[in-house]
């Protein structure tokens, strides 16, 4: 049998003393498992904490261990990625196989190519991301670290552009369309940085938006779900960049791209969901120093929304950029001169099309507050995304008032509820968990029943 870890009484220089077998310490919530001995059982259930407390842990345990295999097959391992950085390092076009001349993605700052690299006796497919003239952040995204909202950098290298590739939109390169013929003495092609990375893009969530009108008619429910889990993506991905002293290029549709998830449902394997009614991973690809002042590709937005509306940092700046693109996302319009001439209670209307429109109404009225005081944070809207998501609904207090026992209690029945429907999914084969369940996972693994208690406060 394994040995087990030390515990925290016990010192790494401390001999262990011998024990009989009845006298070994008992085993942690996370070491349990269905096959553990029935002595070390029964030294847990004569805790203080009981057979409630001992259920209700190994509850939480079993969901960290969820989240951490969900988020390794939706990001890969980290061994692996760094393994396949270090035999990328030093490659160039001439090492790599373009899949297609034309972009996959073309973003507010850079282009992207689907290319070909073979890895372990693996044919395996990223994207080449040229960036714009005047558009690189590459010293900021070398040092992020890995998260399942911000772009995996793999490599990088400078190199002339391969003369097959097209580059929309750039005077002097062929169009799709246009004669391939090649003049006489062509021009040599420009030396230009390319970054390797690991996610293809499909488009950006500026494309997603304007494809999706139909889609938010006909189906209101599941596109404004959709848009609130995309949204909660993007608040992951700042909260990460702020733990890090990072912020986001220019927070607009046109820079956030979309990848579809390596996790389909077993029984559409094979088949092509339609675009727009799967959720793909919402990625942020632009980034900068918060104590620098040029940002790539910035188009200032207005000096950052006038210093934040008056707001004492000038990361405030995001809240406010978020709580536009809800309006966005909802096909709304607004201007960012109108905001900028708004008072938080004249924004424009967000019509009640589902059960997320008066949710997501009262999130954007928060996070364009002209009052700097009263605007919610990301972390703040965060939270309020999830609990539109995946509750608790106002209907729970229509019968007993609000209170930490009862948002314990939801809390405790609505963890076993998931594990159970993670059981009986998995013995069925219906669906194999993928990002959503990630990110439900991720909200009941984390939150307390004060943190729900706060944000139904800010809420409803």
């Amino acid at each position: 049998a394994p040995k087990k870890p030390l515990t925290k009484s016990q010192s790494l220089g401390e001999p262990l003393a011998r024990s009989s077998p009845q006298q070994a310490p008992a085993p942690s919530l996370k070491e349990l498992t269905f096959g553990t001995a029935d002595g070390e059982l029964g030294q847990l259930l004569e805790s203080p904490a009981g057979l409630c407390g001992l259920v209700l842990g190994c509850q939480e345990a079993s969901l960290a261990r969820l989240s951490a295999h969900m988020q390794e097959e939706l990001v890969g391992p980290e061994e692996r990625q760094q393994l396949l950085q270090a035999e990328l390092a030093g490659k160039r076009w001439a090492a790599l196989g373009v899949l297609d001349p034309q972009p996959c993605c073309q973003s507010g700052d850079a282009w992207y190519f689907r290319v070909g690299f073979t890895f372990e006796h693996r044919q395996l497919q990223f994207a080449a991301k040229v960036p714009k003239p005047c558009c690189s952040s590459l010293g900021v995204q070398s040092s992020l670290g890995t998260h399942c909202s911000i772009q995996c950098l793999l490599g990088r290298f400078t190199d002339r552009l391969p003369r097959e590739l097209v580059l929309p939109g750039i005077p002097g390169k062929h169009s799709q369309g246009s004669s391939r013929e090649e003049p006489a003495c062509p021009a040599p092609q420009p030396v230009l940085q390319v970054l390797l990375c690991a996610e293809v893009p499909q488009q950006t969530l500026a494309d997603f938006v304007k494809g999706s009108h139909a889609l938010h008619r006909t189906s209101p429910g599941h596109y404004e779900r959709l848009g609130c889990l995309l949204l909660l993506q993007l608040c992951m991905g700042l909260e990460h960049l702020r733990v890090q002293n990072v912020a986001q290029g220019d927070l607009c549709p046109e820079n956030l791209l979309l990848v579809e998830c390596p996790c389909p449902p077993r029984s559409q394997q094979g088949q092509k969901e339609p675009l727009g009614l799967s959720l793909p991973r919402l990625l942020i690809s632009s980034f900068f120093k918060v104590q620098e002042k040029q940002r790539p590709c910035s188009s200032s937005q207005e000096q950052d929304w006038r210093q934040g509306l008056a707001a004492p940092s000038p990361p405030a700046a995001a809240e406010l950029n978020v709580g536009r693109l809800i309006y966005q996302i909802l096909h709304v319009d607004i201007s960012l001169e109108n905001i900028l001439g708004f008072s938080s209670k004249r924004l424009p209307e967000i019509p009640s099309l589902s059960i997320y429109s008066a949710g997501l109404r009262r999130l954007a009225t928060l996070l364009l507050h002209r009052d700097p005081q009263q605007r919610v944070s990301i972390e703040q809207a965060r939270g309020i995304l999830q609990v539109l998501l995946w509750g608790p609904r106002q209907e729970l207090f229509a019968r007993s008032r609000k209170s930490l026992e009862l948002l314990r209690s939801w809390l405790e029945v609505k963890r076993a509820l998931l594990l159970l429907k993670f059981a009986e999914n998995s013995v069925g084969t219906r669906v194999s968990p993928g990002l959503e369940e990630w990110l439900c996972c991720q909200y009941f693994q984390g939150v307390t029943e004060h943190t729900l208690y706060q944000v139904t406060q800010v809420l409803y």
